[in-house]
């Protein structure tokens, strides 16, 4: 059932914001050089590796490490970059990872294959058995601003509280936290 409704939902949404995704790539475009997608590994279902598309918010030169572990995230942020992550329009490109499976609308956030903090954890609790998420319990309790440990205590409890009504809740209060651009550091 979750995985029907994800390929719903994701064709509605794609719809829908197809002219703002036009949008953001002009901008992209206009403001930064390279390409307009990022594509970074990531951890999925049972520990697996799947390319993550993202619209290109840092300089092509920002290191391959999670944000929360550079000095400073800001300097490598392109002209829009602040917007887009705020308004988490950069975001967008991962409906394409829903509709093939790789991920869900609701979930953990797929760590970057080089978190290994982050994988250890997950695996030790169990929540790799989860598909991740484009949004997360852990994401709309706190997101950016939230330590490791904490990341995967919410994931964990995710884990164990997941339903449909459940992930109804996580859509909806993500889509209050995306409004009010709450939890976003960088």
């Amino acid at each position: 059932m979750k995985r029907t409704i994800d390929i719903l939902l994701s064709i509605v949404a794609a719809i829908i914001l197809f002219a703002p995704a036009i949008l953001v790539a002009i901008a992209i475009k206009l403001t930064s050089k390279g390409p307009l997608v990022y594509w970074s590994d990531r951890v999925g279902h049972n520990n697996t590796i799947f390319k993550m598309p993202k619209f290109r918010s840092m300089r092509q030169d920002a290191p391959v490490v999670a944000t929360h572990l550079m000095e400073d995230p800001g300097a490598y942020l392109t002209p829009i970059g602040g917007f887009l992550r705020k308004s988490s329009l950069d975001e967008l490109p991962q409906l394409w990872c829903i509709l093939r499976g790789d991920m869900s609308f609701v979930g953990p956030r797929p760590a970057l294959y080089n978190q290994y903090d982050l994988i250890e954890l997950r695996t030790r609790e169990g929540v790799h058995t989860l598909i991740p998420g484009l949004t997360g319990w852990a994401q709309i309790n706190g997101r950016d601003e939230l330590s490791i440990p904490e990341k995967v205590k919410l994931d964990t409890e995710y884990l164990h509280r997941r339903s449909l009504v459940f992930d109804l809740l996580v859509l909806w209060r993500t889509f209050i936290k995306v409004m009010k651009r709450d939890g976003v550091s960088h």
